[in-house]
């Protein structure tokens, strides 16, 4: 096996294909599955470099993926059981044919043109990914009614070039460096009630901009986040990240309600669970009520973590989230373990910050514990276990640590200035 193993990607139509017969074995790169049923993702696999599975196994495996998504496509009366047994046994043409006649119908076989959202794109200095994000922004089923770019402190012209290739694409130029300065800058500019979020790195599936739009139909919803799937497996720093600070967070539905941050509290609500940045949305009037992005709370600032933070103040307010998997988004993860390093060093340092702040407004909240006590522990037993080659998971820990001593630093040395944005 080699040191270093990556991973290619089979996407598998279940309600168009066998998932038999399984990839051969390889022992250079193990294999990422995918499994599908129509437009909705139902779970994932990973099999390892040079793992052999017989159909047996391999298919209990793909059940148990699979399963907790499929009850929930149940169609009423919903005290049906999923029918795995037919899919164990390989008899792959019943089980489809139970599913399409017990599966939820597909809602997007009829999709609107277009549906009243504004999407903002914040970027800088990438305008050849921006090109292709917004080529395939404009290409879907259904797409959104605005998409606004926002041009972050740019050191040239290309990203406005490439955003003005496009018609129906506005560009708006920020020249305050900072990720959350540049979404509150898209959410003053945009022109509709539900405004998404999307990295200028992530190409979203067909139907994405729909499910945007139909989470917010339940009135209840201030706030969303969907599934994000690795779109490429092909270097250990893409594979690391998948596999221990990955963006997924599963398929199946999830509400967050304030009951969340009470029932977590002793532990510190660990919010960033609850979603990823690079494909969120909200209603804009919440803004109102519970304030702008934090821009303290930056790259180039505090670090990273101001979509959990504002999870955080959502909660906090009476407010409720919703995690949809059926709006998905594909993430091209940083390729070499340098950046990886750098992009996990903000996160920590952007986290440590978040945590002491949020416990300075929740006294009772275990987040000093978590970084005191927990974290610490954690780390510890990464260095012993990792000791002396410190590869895959353990291969960024020291930046990762690094992170989390500059956060209280700069917590410490920029604490008044904190607690006003944070209050305001």
């Amino acid at each position: 096996m080699p040191q270093h193993p990556t991973y290619l990607i089979h996407h598998i139509a279940l309600d168009q294909q066998s998932p038999l017969p399984l990839p051969s074995a390889n022992r250079h790169s193990g294999y990422y599955l995918v499994f599908w049923w129509k437009d909705r993702a139902l779970g994932h696999l990973f099999i390892k470099p040079g793992e052999v599975l017989t159909d047996d196994v391999y298919l209990t495996k793909l059940a148990a993926a699979i399963e907790p998504a499929l009850r929930q496509y149940i169609a009423a009366p919903h005290d049906k059981e999923p029918n795995m047994s037919l899919l164990q046994h390989k008899e792959y043409s019943q089980w489809a044919e139970w599913a399409r006649q017990n599966l939820q119908p597909d809602s997007t076989e009829q999709l609107p043109a277009s549906v009243p959202v504004s999407v903002i794109i914040c970027t800088r200095n990438r305008a050849g990914q921006l090109q292709e994000c917004l080529q395939n922004l404009l290409s879907l089923s259904c797409v959104p009614q605005e998409i606004l770019v926002i041009d972050n402190a740019p050191i040239d012209e290309s990203t406005f070039e490439a955003a003005s290739l496009f018609k129906q694409v506005t560009y708006v130029r920020e020249h305050r460096p900072g990720l959350d300065i540049a979404r509150n800058t898209g959410l003053q500019h945009a022109k509709y009630e539900l405004v998404a979020y999307v990295d200028d790195d992530v190409r979203v599936h067909p139907t994405w901009a729909y499910w945007v739009w139909d989470t917010f139909r339940d009135a209840s919803v201030a706030a969303m986040t969907g599934l994000v799937i690795a779109a490429k497996l092909e270097t250990k720093a893409q594979v690391n990240f998948e596999k221990y600070w990955s963006f997924n967070r599963g398929y199946v539905d999830k509400t967050y309600t304030p009951d969340f941050i009470d029932a977590t509290m002793a532990i510190g609500p660990p919010v960033w669970e609850i979603g990823a940045g690079a494909n969120m949305a909200f209603r804009k009037s919440v803004f109102e009520q519970v304030g702008l992005f934090n821009e303290l709370l930056d790259v180039g600032a505090a670090g990273c973590n101001g979509d959990s933070e504002m999870w955080h103040r959502i909660l906090s307010a009476g407010l409720n989230i919703k995690y949809n998997p059926r709006a998905i988004v594909f993430h091209e993860h940083r390729r070499e373990t340098k950046g990886l390093k750098k992009q996990l060093f903000y996160y920590m340092r952007g986290f440590t910050v978040a945590a002491l702040l949020q416990q300075e407004r929740q006294k009772q909240a275990g987040y000093k514990q978590h970084l005191l006590q927990v974290l610490p522990k954690f780390y510890f037993k990464l260095i012993k276990d990792g000791f002396p080659r410190y590869t895959s998971r353990t291969s960024t820990i020291w930046a990762e640590m690094r992170g989390m001593a500059s956060g209280f630093i700069y917590y410490k040395r920029h604490q008044r200035r904190l607690f006003k944005s944070y209050r305001n």
